[in-house]
């Protein structure tokens, strides 16, 4: 085989992001349904990490579910976090294997963009160096361009994760010129990353149908999807829908070329 060919680059590992239960529990109060063993139902299906994010209005995950989860959830968990000294804290407490550093208003429905690294750079780069101190791997949710990339690099994340919520509503919407511009962003942004040294993970808004193009780029390690594998969820059960996810991202990845070794 050609040294400089690897056939061996394996699927990304599918993070599953729980908060959507959390949501629905919390729209009616009480503890159903259970966003912890919702979350176990995903590692059984076959969740390679389970994602949420506590926000600092507690909106969907609160601070009892992280720590359940932190006891009773076997994979590792991905901690998204605003850059705030409460959430350090936080996580300072509960050790999560992966932090994401991710932007934050009150007034948003979801998250509507990637993190400014450049423009808070010295606020994100101790927040990486307090993290990676405790033992978390910290990746930053960004968007797929060079400025934020090498920011990125400069204040000492390992990873970053590319804010794919453009190209999803590109992909729901049928613009294919559209898609096509954010594939190449992406593909480019990916590429950039590996040169700058940093593990490159991927999510925001996929669903089954959108989510082969984003798995089938090379280098994608993670994939972290919430929204839409909840909702098919509700049509098919967790376990299953994990299984769906995890189907079309093998296939994906399994019909692309070998690709350059790093």
């Amino acid at each position: 085989m050609n040294p400089l060919v690897s056939n061996t680059v394996p699927g990304p590992l599918l993070g599953v992001n729980i908060d959507h239960v959390a949501t629905l529990r919390n729209a009616r109060g009480g503890n159903f349904p259970d966003p912890v063993r919702l979350a176990q139902m995903a590692v059984d299906g076959g969740a390679d990490i389970i994602t949420f994010h506590l926000r600092e209005d507690r909106r969907h995950i609160r601070d009892a579910d992280v720590q359940r989860m932190k006891a009773e959830i076997a994979v590792p968990l991905n901690f998204e976090s605003a850059v705030t000294q409460e959430m350090l804290g936080i996580i300072a407490q509960v050790r999560p294997q992966y932090v994401c550093l991710v932007p934050e208003r009150r007034l948003e429905i979801t998250t509507e963009g990637g993190l400014d690294v450049a423009g808070q750079f010295a606020r994100v780069r101790d927040a990486c160096a307090t993290l990676a101190a405790i033992g978390c791997r910290v990746s930053l949710f960004i968007e797929a361009n060079r400025q934020q990339m090498e920011a990125a690099a400069q204040a000492g994340a390992p990873c970053v994760e590319l804010h794919t919520g453009a190209y999803a509503n590109a992909y729901e919407a049928g613009d294919t010129a559209k898609i096509q511009s954010e594939l190449t962003r992406i593909h480019e942004g990916i590429a950039l990353a590996q040169s700058l040294g940093l593990q490159t993970n991927a999510g925001h808004g996929l669903t089954l149908a959108s989510t082969p193009s984003i798995a089938a780029q090379p280098w994608v390690q993670e994939l972290h999807i919430g929204h839409a594998l909840v909702g098919h969820a509700l049509a098919v059960g967790m376990e299953r829908s994990v299984r769906d996810f995890k189907a079309v991202i093998a296939r994906a990845r399994a019909a692309q070329p070998p690709v350059p070794s790093r």
